[in-house]
């Protein structure tokens, strides 16, 4: 199964891009989705940014991810 996280696109340089989540910055690739602005969110899965999406939708999944980890035994 593959799972793509929601994070905050707080810096860019042309295709590089730093993303933030919970105070965890890392590095990605932003090839498959140059359109993307800072200060957006978008959907980051083996370090790459493979979407975008607006903040409430963001939220939402992070949310439910959040959800999911307390489930869990």
């Amino acid at each position: 199964m593959c799972l793509a996280i929601p994070m905050k696109l707080i810096e860019r340089r042309e295709l590089v891009g730093t993303a933030e989540l919970d105070g965890v910055r890392r590095e990605i690739g932003l090839a498959l989705c140059p359109e993307a602005e800072v200060g957006a969110y978008v959907l980051v899965h083996a370090g790459y940014a493979i979407g975008t999406l607006d903040e409430t939708e963001a939220k939402l999944t992070l949310e439910l991810l959040s959800q999911l980890e307390m489930e869990q035994p």
